[in-house]
């Protein structure tokens, strides 16, 4: 009996080695795995946005203020804090008009740990942006790229010093674009996103996934109406955020031409009315007193068509290219008046709203 179990239990050995020499996955780092590490093999690769992060992060600034205390002029008390973006190697940094509007001091925050205080170079209530400058060397500068068009759908990732808390990143979509100004008596046009902007992010970065500049983080819905909300925030766009930047470097503050109407735009039964051949242009419905546009002799019910050439179809593009126009230039006007096109040139003056 003794050796029946003896021969038994040495055909189990011999079966037992034939088998994990013929099955690799019965040996022992798969029958014991905290023997051995288990090593998992996958296809799939890791999806990140690591690259973009570090592209524009270094030019992401944190902005603090302060101002004099009402009781101790000598004495500087903490206001706020923001963010800020490096735009150029001679040190300009955009951020936000409401960071820096009440501000006696301004330091800025490298992300390489260099500290500076910063001048006050401009500040723009209508398009809540603002330009600080500091003397530095080596400056990291954001990337952009002139061709790129937001649309909804793209990935953007915001970039800013939340509450203090430092640098932070977070992610989401251009949820819209072409929105209408939420405070400030803004007309531009806003990026909506639902990536996360709190306070603090306010001046920061807007990029896509390469790391290039979209916009200039401004303010969340809750921030601009006191509603409570989430994931509705906005952007001031690159291309108007430059645009800005260069007036304020050129001349402290922003110059926008004014012509001094009231319009409607046209639909077909005002064409009709008009009698207009082309249904598009702004009709005029009011005048300011001894404004440009009254000065040139244009009068309510006419209907502009085109400002120097270019055809206008929105009461904002209008305003848009007066606004650009530097003050003093005369600009032609075409109108119809009275069913028939006549032309006017206008001088356009300054707006007196800054």
């Amino acid at each position: 009996m003794l050796s029946l179990l003896t021969r038994s239990a040495v055909y189990g050995v011999i079966v037992a080695g034939i088998l994990l020499f013929a099955v690799p996955s019965l040996r022992t780092n798969q029958l014991f795995p905290d023997v051995a590490l288990v090593q998992f093999e996958t296809n799939e690769s890791l999806l990140s946005y690591n690259y973009a992060v570090r592209r524009a992060s270094p030019a992401v600034v944190n902005i603090y203020t302060r101002r004099y205390s009402n009781e101790n002029r000598l004495q500087l008390n903490a206001e706020g804090l923001g963010s800020g973006v490096i735009m150029s190697d001679k040190g300009y940094i955009v951020t936000n008009y409401h960071v820096v509007a009440r501000a006696d001091q301004i330091i800025v925050a490298l992300q390489d740990g260099r500290i500076s205080t910063a001048q006050l170079v401009g500040k723009d209530l209508r398009t809540d942006l603002a330009v600080v400058k500091v003397e530095l060397e080596d400056l990291p500068v954001i990337p952009f790229n002139d061709s790129y068009d937001p649309s909804v759908g793209d990935i953007v990732l915001a970039i800013g010093n939340p509450y203090n808390l430092g640098q932070t990143t977070t992610f989401g979509i251009i949820s819209a674009t072409g929105r209408p100004g939420m405070s400030f008596n803004q007309r531009q046009d806003f990026l909506q996103t639902d990536a996360a902007i709190n306070r603090g992010n306010s001046g920061g970065a807007l990029v896509n996934s390469r790391g290039e500049l979209v916009g200039i983080n401004t303010a969340s819905f809750q921030q601009a109406t006191d509603i409570d909300t989430y994931g509705i925030s906005f952007a001031i766009p690159y291309s108007l955020t430059v645009k800005i930047m260069q007036k304020l470097i050129a001349d402290g503050r922003v110059i926008r031409g004014y012509l001094g109407v009231e319009g409607r735009e046209v639909n077909q039964v005002m064409a009709r009315l008009l009698d207009a051949e082309q249904v598009r242009g702004v009709l005029i419905a009011g005048l300011a007193p001894n404004g440009p546009a009254e000065k040139s002799g244009i009068k309510v019910n006419d209907l502009i068509v085109e400002i120097d050439g270019k055809p206008i179809n929105s009461f904002r593009y209008a305003l848009d290219i007066v606004a650009d126009t530097r003050p003093g230039t005369e600009v032609p006007f075409k109108l119809i008046r009275d069913g028939k096109p006549i032309e006017v040139m206008v001088t356009i003056g300054e707006d007196p709203a800054r």
